[in-house]
């Protein structure tokens, strides 16, 4: 049953990313299938999604805690987080629970609902690199929100530089 889910919720990312069919205004316009939809007239509920974490690296391993918050003023009923990395993920990982898999240097992650001026479920990831590395920049930021607008990218989009001291960076 979780893998539906965490299918569900990541093909709805590529979806909302414009992988999916071309819609009318793309056809009309003559851009190509890969390129992403046009926004619409309506973008959906307003909802300000943050995120608030830390980062760790030690060896090979990289430990990354975060809390998605919503600032409103709408509720999200999900969104998806994604991590991605500087540096190739090993071939097999142990995800947390609503977590997948996307990519050689991509973790997404589905947040749960998002009440309006509240927080989501609590992330915490312990990631196996390919091999050791002295540090490693870590990017958190909003794949997915189903369909809602956000017009502060500034509290949502964050690059963490992680050093190999098994010290936690804020962000």
């Amino acid at each position: 049953m979780r893998r539906v889910a965490v299918r569900s919720v990541v093909v709805a990312g590529l979806l909302a990313c414009g992988a999916g069919v071309p819609g009318p205004a793309q056809a009309s316009a003559g851009a190509p299938a890969w390129a992403p939809a046009q926004v619409s007239a309506w973008a959906g509920p307003e909802a300000d999604v943050s995120y608030h974490g830390r980062v760790a690296l030690s060896g090979a391993r990289l430990r990354v805690w975060l809390v998605p918050e919503n600032d409103g003023p709408a509720a999200l009923p999900n969104a998806t987080l994604r991590v991605r990395l500087s540096t190739d993920l090993a071939d097999r990982q142990q995800l947390a629970q609503g977590c997948a898999r996307a990519g050689l240097r991509e973790v997404v992650c589905e947040t749960g609902p998002l009440p309006s001026h509240g927080r989501g479920r609590h992330v915490g990831l312990a990631l196996e690199l390919r091999e050791r590395v002295p540090e490693v920049a870590v990017r958190v930021d909003t794949w997915w929100n189903g369909g809602a607008t956000d017009r502060n990218h500034a509290n949502d989009d964050h690059v963490v530089l992680a050093l190999d001291t098994g010290d936690a960076y804020a962000f």
